[in-house]
């Protein structure tokens, strides 16, 4: 039977995307593995592959195409020894889903336990059979979806305990020993804002020689409904505290004066105070574990790692590359991975499990002279941090002034995880970073 090739959803949160521009064209041969089309989403470009093997019958979206659904049919495969005459008929987005997984590259099927894969599949690709099943598109592993059709067993209805959700090996024998779970409900807040202004209310406003209309891409639609939805949804509090720098600004000189240089005689790494703040956060969080947390509806996350999401301006907007582990990492560590993401960024080509995750963020405006904001909450996160830049300032020290370096931060928290007492313990466990360099050492 006919194969349709569905619009993958590359991130969890993927419900659009662009289909940049086929590497295949019609009348070619398929094999699994290799790469069809380049797909933009709203943070990266990456290359999806093949699954199934075949002739690439027809091509159903155009190269450039915009705001192309998730699950919608994309382009037709024949299998080996069909003929044309196969497509009469036959509608490629009614079609039945099955396996729709397109193994991750660090992914295998063989025989290993898959409880152990850390990263969000890449590239995944959904295939659509005219002689399939379900209705609805599942995250699952390559190894739990064999298992299951192995035992008969439905793996729509299953509850994933892998990274994102996403079934595993370990969920498929759990419901071979215990029975199959009845389906549970799901539901996604709406992002329609109620009331808000239409086009044409909005350009009635105006004289039409007035402006420009410049249509929005596909990251600044996401932006706005994301945050749009964090705002909704997400009751946010605010803390602000002054942090006093000077400590900070001597021991950055002297580690600058110390690092190594390469074969140019340039050094081989530069640290920043923003790589200061990223390693403080990631301590913190340490110190003060409970407010190391994301708020899900069955639970609270209760994160054992730091992970520290930096965020990045780009052309068109803003994305938020995760620092891993923070709290192992030395400072200069830290420093190249933030300029080796930040780069990698503004060209798109972050891979998906490089922006997604963390229980936090660091969004620093300090360096265009901004001195105090605060920073919407970007989902799942439990909070986000807003800096402010350094600068000189009358203090009171003792019965004396004195002039001082301070930089202002204000924590976003999500008030169902972090509350106002949780958010003061870990900003002071911040600023007690920022203030003794040396306590983020120990």
């Amino acid at each position: 039977m006919p194969i349709s090739i569905l619009m993958p959803a590359l991130s969890p949160t993927m419900e659009k995307g662009k289909l940049a521009k086929w590497l295949m064209k019609e009348g070619d041969q398929v094999s699994a593995g290799d790469v069809l089309a380049e797909i933009e989403t709203d943070k990266a470009t990456m290359e999806i592959e093949a699954v199934e093997e075949g002739v690439l019958a027809k091509i159903l979206v155009a190269d450039g195409t915009d705001d192309v659904p998730v699950n919608q049919a994309i382009a037709i495969i024949l299998e080996e020894g069909e003929e044309t005459s196969a497509l009469d008929g036959f509608d490629a987005n009614s079609a039945s889903p099955v396996a729709p997984a397109l193994t991750p590259p660090h992914e295998g099927e063989g025989n290993k336990d898959d409880a152990s894969i850390s990263s969000p599949p890449v590239g995944e690709v959904s295939a659509q059979r005219a002689d399939g099943g379900g209705n609805s598109r599942v995250f699952a592993s390559p190894l739990a979806r064999r298992i299951a059709k192995q035992n008969n067993i439905e793996i729509s209805v299953l509850a994933g305990s892998g990274p994102h959700g996403r079934i595993v090996k370990r969920d498929v024998e759990k419901a071979i020993k215990e029975g199959v779970p009845t389906a549970a409900a799901t539901s996604s807040p709406a992002t329609a804002v109620a009331g808000a202004m239409t086009d044409a209310e909005i350009f009635k406003m105006y004289e039409p020689d007035s402006y420009e209309l410049v249509p929005h891409d596909s990251m600044r639609k996401i932006i706005a409904e994301r945050l749009t939805q964090s705002k909704q949804t997400v009751p946010h509090f605010y803390l602000s505290v002054d942090c006093e720098l000077d400590s900070l600004l001597a021991a950055r000189s002297k580690l600058n004066a110390s690092a190594p240089k390469d074969g140019d005689g340039k050094p081989v790494w530069k640290i920043s105070v923003n790589d200061f703040i990223v390693k403080a956060m990631a301590v913190a969080l340490q110190k003060v574990p409970d407010a190391n947390a994301s708020w899900a509806p069955s639970g609270m996350l209760k994160h054992k790692k730091s992970d520290v999401g930096v965020a990045v301006s780009i052309p068109g907007g803003l994305i938020t590359p995760i620092v891993r582990d923070a709290e192992t990492k030395g400072l200069s560590q830290i420093s190249m991975e933030i300029k080796d993401m930040a780069k990698r960024a503004r060209n798109r080509k972050l891979m998906p499990h490089e922006y997604q995750g963390g229980s936090t963020a660091v969004s620093n405006l300090g360096m265009f002279g901004i001195k105090n904001f605060s920073a919407v909450i970007n989902p799942p996160h439990g909070t986000i941090l807003a800096v402010g830049g350094g600068e000189k300032r009358p203090v009171v020290v003792g019965d004396k002034v004195e002039i001082k370096t301070i930089m202002s931060v204000t924590l976003s928290t999500d008030h169902r995880a972090v509350d106002g007492a949780l958010g003061a313990l870990l900003l002071g466990a911040f600023k007690e970073c920022i203030e003794e360099p040396a306590m983020m050492l120990v």
